[in-house]
């Protein structure tokens, strides 16, 4: 999602708690792994792999500069013949350790083989993260969370869009004083949708 298109979705939603929440949510993100040099390790469900937000951060890692921002997407299957990058099975949540991040995405109930080697992860010293349906048990597992219920007024993919572009947000100013293209947009949809000045 473009950020004219976060810019939009965030007027929408003005008023409610999801862009303070999301925001809160991008700097736990950000601040986990910017000082360890990255080891954002992101996993979703047997049924829910997150596809969508590995692609966006990735996309937000480039443009803001950050690396770190780039997630290892941990899955439940792999295809030994598959490219390298899809390759990580969850035997790297086992491996998981201090200074690493693991950003668990499930909007349902994840299987207990997984919480299990998330909670050895957290005890390992792995800061754990989730984006969740609102399942305490992967609450009492997370450092930090953020729910999407089903009688909220969003849905988690909207959710998602909104983490990963405000974690690529507020980043180190380019070089020479130049703004970064992306602040120049950003401006520039916030100055497309303002309403007009008023006129006496």
């Amino acid at each position: 999602m473009d950020a004219v298109r976060v810019a939009l979705l965030r007027e929408v939603l003005a008023g409610t708690e999801w862009p303070a929440a999301t925001r809160r949510f991008a700097g736990a993100l950000r601040s986990s792994v910017v000082p360890h040099g990255g080891g954002l390790l992101l996993v979703g469900t047997v049924e829910y792999e997150p596809w969508h937000l590995a692609a966006h951060l990735v996309d937000e890692s480039a443009w803001s500069g950050l690396p770190e921002l780039a997630p290892t997407l941990v899955r439940h299957r792999v295809d030994p013949e598959g490219p390298a990058h899809l390759a990580v099975g969850l035997a790297r949540i086992e491996a998981a350790g201090r200074g690493e991040t693991l950003l668990l995405v499930a909007p349902q109930r994840p299987g207990a083989g997984l919480l299990e080697r998330v909670h050895d992860a957290r005890r390992a010293g792995a800061t754990v993260l989730s984006l969740d349906g609102g399942d305490p048990e992967v609450r009492g597992l997370a450092h930090e969370t953020l729910a999407v219920t089903a009688t909220d007024d969003v849905d988690l993919d909207t959710v998602q869009h909104l983490v990963s572009a405000a974690a690529g947000e507020n980043s180190v100013p380019a070089p020479r004083g130049r703004r970064r293209f992306r602040d120049r947009l950003s401006r520039l949809a916030d100055q497309l949708t303002a309403p007009p000045p008023a006129r006496w």
